[in-house]
């Protein structure tokens, strides 16, 4: 029971706070944030991706060219 009203207590003054330091400007502004955050991500996803196909080709190449080396008789 006393973690339930300390909950309850403890949501009113972050509600408050919220209120007070600016409510729905500080929502907006976070929100661009994140969104020039995301597009930022984006964009090293696809950097990535492309970077992980060359690599992929490029063993895929090595291998290849292993099994075409004829192995020594002794």
């Amino acid at each position: 029971m006393i973690r339930f009203l300390f909950g309850v207590i403890v949501g009113i003054l972050i509600f408050f706070f919220f209120v007070f330091f600016g409510g729905g400007k500080a929502v907006k502004k976070v929100g661009e944030g994140i969104t020039d955050t995301g597009k930022r991500m984006e964009a090293y996803e696809e950097v990535i991706k492309k970077e992980k196909e060359d690599i992929l080709e490029l063993k895929k190449k090595i291998f290849k060219e292993e099994k075409a080396v004829p192995k020594k008789s002794q």
